[in-house]
């Protein structure tokens, strides 16, 4: 399955907050099998995708890293999935990709929500042939972790503002960062996209899945296949 060419439908709605124009874009069909869920034990979120889900927010990741002036909202909590994948008592949520320069407040979020989730002008996305870079193994540690004055990863992390940032509010999950920060996992995007499938059909319930953002008990988002619907 790849993902160079597809095209992706949107419904985009202008909402004005506090004399600013906010443009909210969302998925013109609902995502129907991604359950999102907050998991407070480990300070991360979870979604639990099958392949048409994986593509959704693929094209979402894509369109985030590229629009600054825009907030890609992905309605989760309504999905309508019946699938038990997640614990009983886990907070369902939202999903938000953001880019940092916008400044958005997550606290505005409820009445944003409320204003754009009745409008939008339908539109239609296309990704080009090869949507996301390929960063080798250097330049992805580099990224992420070192500096030229010797400043340990957990400082690193916390100023360089190409790392991306993680905040909770109104049953949301804000994924918020520049565009190479999101183009840091990209190409775990990718591979959940494009290379699960095949590995998910050579080895049957084999775990398939993309892990964003920190470590350990760093804020994190963990997106994986479902074991019943792939």
């Amino acid at each position: 399955m790849r993902l160079g060419g597809r095209t992706w439908r949107v419904l985009a709605s202008t909402v004005r907050l506090g004399g600013k124009e906010l443009r909210v874009v969302r998925p013109a069909q609902p995502v129907r099998h991604a359950p999102a869920y907050y998991d407070e034990r480990s300070g991360g979120a979870t979604i639990v995708v099958d392949k048409a889900a994986a593509v959704d927010l693929a094209c979402a990741w894509w369109l985030a890293a590229r629009s600054p002036r825009s907030l890609v909202w992905l309605p989760l909590r309504t999905t309508g999935c019946t699938c038990e994948s997640w614990p009983d008592d886990a907070q369902r949520l939202d999903i938000v990709l953001v880019h940092h320069s916008l400044g958005f407040r997550a606290s505005s979020w409820k009445r944003v929500r409320a204003r754009a989730e009745s409008t939008g002008a339908l539109h239609t996305v296309e990704l080009p042939h090869r949507p996301f870079p390929t960063l080798s193994a250097v330049d992805w540690d580099t990224a992420q972790y070192h500096d030229r004055r010797g400043r340990p990863p957990s400082v690193v992390r916390a100023t360089n503002r190409d790392t991306l940032r993680f905040d909770l509010a109104a049953d949301t999950l804000f994924v918020v960062g520049s565009r190479p920060a999101f183009a840091q996992w990209s190409d775990q995007i990718r591979e959940l996209v494009e290379d699960c499938p095949r590995d998910m059909a050579t080895f049957p319930g084999r775990h398939c899945c993309a892990e964003i953002g920190g470590y350990c008990f760093d804020p994190h988002l963990h997106i994986t296949y479902c074991q019943t619907h792939r």
